[in-house]
């Protein structure tokens, strides 16, 4: 069975002073606290804006050497997608010269993370209004093609890329699914143990339904998780890791550090069934 590694979505958040940071804590800090307890951390930093090498060689340098980090490809890969760029050749054309120099940049930076053997994962997470279509399909193609060589998962918002031939073409390129759990709605993913390529990888959004929608980056996710919610992926993890040499799980539910309420609380419940592997 592979090792399993629990974390969360991001650490540095003020409102973790005090249900998990050391009150008089500063940002600066952070990261060496949360490497103290965990051994993943996901940046989603990396969404908004470019890394850059010099911020992932201090990472580095801040914690110790069996400390990895799953990084979230920048917005201009996944999200910035206009219907006039999915209509018009003149604007795919300038939006694929975009998409090549951005992943360039981004890989680019990665490497310092690559060369120090920390980069457990690059996220590839498209939104909800990512349909399953030509189009899309060829977009998601170019971007693993463009990041080649880098530890690719992608997580898709959308349960029409829940089939099986998707996973095949995953297994074929060597790029991994994230599995997921978030609310049942209609049209969301629906929890699974599709185990497709290294690394594995789960996350959990939390199931908050009535700000799914409608709510922000804060509020979407504010939801702690139950010991029998927790329980209902020990299964599913169970099967994944007999297959995978590694799998991430990254609680994306950060508000109040639920996050790391969660990880720290399926972290116990897995040893208790006898996943001893678990970092």
């Amino acid at each position: 069975m592979g090792n399993i590694l629990i974390g969360t979505s991001g650490y540095s958040y003020d409102d973790w002073i005090g249900p998990f940071y050391p009150a008089g804590s500063q940002k600066r800090d952070f990261l060496d606290f949360y490497s103290k307890e965990f051994k993943l951390v996901e940046l989603n930093y990396t969404y908004y804006s470019q890394p850059k090498p010099s911020t992932f060689a201090g990472m580095v340098r801040r914690t110790e050497d069996d400390f990895l980090f799953a990084v979230k490809a920048h917005r201009s890969l996944t999200h910035d997608l206009t219907k006039d760029n999915a209509r018009n050749t003149e604007g795919i054309t300038r939006n694929t010269e975009g998409i090549t120099r951005s992943a360039q940049d981004f890989k680019m930076a990665l490497q310092v993370l690559s060369d120090a053997n920390r980069l457990a994962a690059v996220l590839l997470q498209f939104p909800y209004s990512f349909h399953y279509t030509p189009e899309n399909r060829k977009h998601l193609d170019q971007v693993c093609r463009l990041l080649s060589g880098l530890p690719l998962t992608v997580e898709f918002r959308n349960s029409e890329w829940q089939r099986e031939q998707v996973y095949q073409a995953m297994r074929e390129r060597g790029i991994s699914l994230v599995n997921v759990d978030e609310p049942s709605l209609p049209r969301l993913p629906v929890p699974g143990d599709t185990f497709t390529a290294d690394p594995a990888y789960i996350r959990f959004h939390g199931r908050n339904a009535a700000n799914w929608w409608q709510g922000d980056n804060t509020t979407r996710y504010d939801y702690l998780y139950t010991d029998e919610e927790l329980s209902e992926w020990i299964d599913r993890i169970t099967e994944i890791v007999k297959k995978a040499k590694l799998l991430l799980i990254a609680f994306n539910n950060h508000y109040k550090a639920q996050a790391v309420k969660n990880a720290r609380r399926l972290r116990v419940l897995l040893r208790d069934r006898g996943l001893k592997q678990v970092l």
